[in-house]
């Protein structure tokens, strides 16, 4: 569904992805982890048509991808971003973030696709006429989701999705994403810097570092501890680190 061959991206003179490539079938997860600066979000911009200055080849579901994005792309490919608040407009309600896809791209019976992706991402009907302000981080987020799904599309790009939300708020997310697949026969290519959040998502991962794909390897790997580059060791640990840090039972005081 997605294939990415050779992708350079400059800014300016400077080359901030090189040469990466990477593929992930239909209904697949593919995750993209690293440090910020390695360049992960800058492929998904790539990809999504946000950033027209790239050399390579990238395609959907074979087909070849140019400079410019039509309605049909967009249509098959939505984008959820790290800032469920920033997201959406602090002015209009949620029904209107959800019309707008359908009005976009001409869909009728808007107000039973609306009621469908409320109830698809778990939130009451009453959300429906609410401000962004009036929701919790958490259910901002799943509007986003929502959002994306009116459309019906066939991939979503997940940047950094559960980064701005509480750790147990995550988790819920993840596991509603993971369900969406599921259901919907999506496929994801997500970018995190957290390597747990891309595990709990994805069956493969690819590790950046400087611009460069260092390590492909699958989830059951990286569990193992089954890695082969230096960085990938380093993340695994970090992650490992913190999830016993949170373990810790806080002292006595």
């Amino acid at each position: 569904m997605i294939d990415i061959d050779g992708l350079r991206v400059r800014f300016g003179a400077n080359e901030v992805v090189h040469g990466i490539s990477l593929a992930v079938p239909r209904g697949g997860s593919f995750g993209l982890v690293g440090e910020s600066g390695s360049g992960k979000s800058t492929i998904l911009r790539a990809y999504s048509g946000l950033n027209p200055e790239w050399t390579g080849a990238m395609r959907l579901d074979g087909a070849e991808l140019g400079r410019r994005r039509d309605r049909a792309f967009f249509r098959r490919v939505q984008m959820v971003f790290q800032d469920p608040y920033g997201s959406l407009h602090p002015r209009q309600t949620v029904d209107r973030a959800l019309n707008e896809p359908l009005i976009v791209h001409g869909l009728e019976d808007r107000d039973a696709r609306i009621a469908r992706a409320l109830s698809d991402v778990a939130l009451p009907r009453n959300v429906r006429f609410r401000y962004p302000h009036q929701l919790s981080g958490g259910q901002r987020q799943r509007v986003a989701i929502a959002r994306a799904l009116m459309a019906e599309p066939d991939v979503l790009l997940l940047d950094e999705p559960t980064s701005a939300l509480d750790v147990s708020v995550q988790a819920e997310v993840l596991n509603l994403l993971r369900d969406l697949q599921e259901r919907r026969g999506l496929t994801y290519l997500l970018v995190s810097h957290n390597l747990a959040v891309v595990a709990h998502l994805c069956s493969v991962i690819g590790v950046m570092q400087g611009g460069d794909l260092v390590e492909t390897l699958s989830a059951a790997d990286l569990r193992a501890g089954r890695v082969r580059h230096p960085h990938t060791a380093e993340l695994r640990a970090l992650t490992v680190e913190l999830e016993e840090d949170t373990a810790q039972p806080a002292a006595a005081g």
